[in-house]
């Protein structure tokens, strides 16, 4: 688990509830990782503690599109989703 201290002027100036800020600063670094293919989509979903359609639907919101996968990480997701059935 990795604990961040922001300033409470942060939150304010990102228009964040404290308590909303976790899971929107997970999702922005879900998508950030994703979009310079740190993560795969399933791997980013995960990450921010989202199921992939919910997270790929998020992503559009940020102006990322979920189809700029190579076919390895589309075939590692189809794995995961496999394994998951």
């Amino acid at each position: 688990m990795i604990t961040l201290n922001l300033p409470e002027e942060s939150l304010l100036a990102l228009h964040l509830e404290p308590g909303k800020a976790e899971a929107e600063i997970r999702l922005v670094a879900a998508i950030k990782l994703f979009e310079l293919g740190k993560l795969s989509t399933g791997a980013a979903a995960q990450f921010a503690g989202l199921p992939v359609p919910v997270f790929v639907t998020l992503m559009s919101h940020y102006g990322v599109s979920p189809f700029n996968q190579s076919p390895a990480d589309i075939a590692e997701d189809i794995d995961r989703a496999a394994r998951r059935q």
